[in-house]
């Protein structure tokens, strides 16, 4: 796996972060009004993330960081609309970050949703289906609803790569790395995928 420095020491801490997490050791200092009048009139995110806008996943907290450390887009079931990918480009474009995670999770709603609705048109939600079937469209055989989110954070990456010139060519210059994370909720752990 080629990683460019700066973006491996990023994922290293934040993968050490979750560590400290699932340890029950968390040492972010930086959760204070002192921290947060030091980035008053600017922000400095070392990451960014798209998360699931799910009550259980706070990336925060399950990466140990503090006030003005991580640039989050959340969202149900990381799916990537206009706001959204518009949202990953300024952080890309305007903040600098170096990386960008990409972090589905296990008994994502979403995805159940999505596989017990496929392919039909629900009335509800059409949007967040739009970007979740395509991965069903493939006709892989998927039964399992946590490796269901892990190819649909693939097809997230693969997506913001064709449709981004931003992130695309942040990425191919070397100033851009995509991690594809999973969360696991019986662990506590984020596995890269």
């Amino acid at each position: 796996m080629n990683i460019p420095e700066k973006a491996r020491k990023e994922l290293n801490k934040l993968l050490q972060g979750n560590q400290n997490f699932v340890n029950g050791t968390p040492t972010a200092s930086n959760m204070n009004l002192d921290t947060l009048k030091k980035y008053a009139f600017h922000q400095e995110p070392y990451a960014a993330v798209l998360s699931c806008s799910d009550s259980r996943v706070v990336p925060e907290i399950i990466f140990d960081c503090g006030i003005g450390e991580l640039f989050v887009v959340r969202v149900a079931g990381i799916t990537a609309g206009p706001n959204v990918v518009e949202s990953l480009e300024y952080a890309v474009y305007k903040l600098k970050v170096p990386l960008l995670i990409l972090l589905g999770h296990d008994d994502c709603g979403v995805m159940k949703y999505a596989k017990d609705n496929y392919p039909n048109k629900t009335g509800h939600f059409e949007s967040i289906l739009n970007c979740v079937y395509p991965v069903l469209d493939k006709k892989e055989d998927i039964t399992c609803h946590n490796f269901f989110a892990q190819q649909h954070t693939i097809w997230v990456e693969e997506f913001l790569l064709k449709n981004s010139a931003i992130i695309s060519d942040a990425v191919n210059s070397g100033g851009l790395y995509i991690a594809k994370c999973h969360f696991d909720h019986s662990t506590g752990l984020i596995n890269l995928i």
